[in-house]
């Protein structure tokens, strides 16, 4: 017996595994000039290559942008007020209540903002 029987035995099963995954068949379809081009927008604003775009269309995944860095610095940045808001509204809770109150709202529509920036 092959001292390195067992591990050819393991690459063959994993190559098993690798072609039942394989992508081989090509498929191709017309379209507009126009729908090509937003298809090619839609594929790069989600960090994806247009084949992973289709097959993510096509199986009903869902397909998030990826957000630039300057929408990444705003969110920064709003987390930023939220956590200053918050700052302030815990050092005058006791003075000006009512205050208070306005700035814990504006800190929760801050949060709410966030909160749909995510999606």
């Amino acid at each position: 017996m092959c001292p390195w029987q067992g591990i050819s035995c393991f690459f063959s099963l994993q190559s098993q595994k690798i072609s039942a995954h394989m992508k081989k068949h090509k498929i191709e379809f017309r379209c507009t000039l126009f729908e090509k081009k937003m298809l090619k927008i839609k594929a790069k604003k989600s960090g994806l290559t247009l084949s992973e775009f289709c097959r993510k269309s096509i199986n009903d995944q869902i397909i998030v942008e990826r957000l630039t860095d300057e929408q990444i610095e705003l969110y920064k940045m709003m987390i930023t007020y939220h956590n200053n808001f918050k700052s302030i509204s815990n050092l005058i809770k006791n003075k000006h209540p009512f205050l208070n109150q306005k700035i814990l709202e504006t800190a929760d529509e801050i949060k709410i903002n966030l909160q749909n920036f995510k999606k």
